[in-house]
């Protein structure tokens, strides 16, 4: 089964709007490079590394676009926050696997479910039940590298 890079979106900060890129870089024990999550000397923890499920994180576009059409909703990639949206792939079942996109290999850590401060921000009540189990998955970078919207996810 391969993948479609649909978008790749970082933020700087926290509370920095998420931002379309072409190209990213995924760097082991660091994350994103650029991105809010991004390890770097005197952040997340004293072991100098990011915590292994902020390396990245990944979103259906099927799911967002279910999500829209059944609760009559227009919620967009960025407002989940989401790093790399992909399609023609379930992430469901790639949770304690490892895949490949372009030459970075990443390792699927948990689900990532929708949590009230997004519907909250969002302004949508249906938000947390609608997206259960469909709200993307964090992973784990275990060979870093470089990425661009032309690379396929490889199972």
């Amino acid at each position: 089964m391969s993948g479609k890079i649909v978008k790749l979106l970082l933020a700087r900060d926290i509370d920095s709007t998420m931002q379309n890129v072409n190209q990213m870089v995924l760097e082991e024990n660091k994350g994103i490079f650029g991105d809010r999550y991004y390890y770097q000397e005197g952040t997340f923890s004293n072991k100098g590394e990011v915590e292994p499920d902020r390396d990245v994180t990944l979103i259906e576009i099927e799911s967002i676009e279910n999500f829209n059409k059944e609760f009559n909703q227009n919620i967009t990639p960025e407002d989940l926050r989401r790093n790399i949206v992909i399609s023609n792939c379930n992430l469901n079942d790639l949770v304690d696997k490892e895949f490949q996109i372009g030459n970075v290999i990443l390792k699927g850590m948990r689900l990532c479910e929708p949590c009230s401060f997004l519907a909250k921000k969002l302004e949508n009540k249906e938000f947390l039940e609608g997206m259960f189990h469909k709200s993307g998955l964090r992973a784990k970078i275990i060979k870093g590298g470089s990425i661009d919207l032309n690379c396929q996810v490889e199972i």
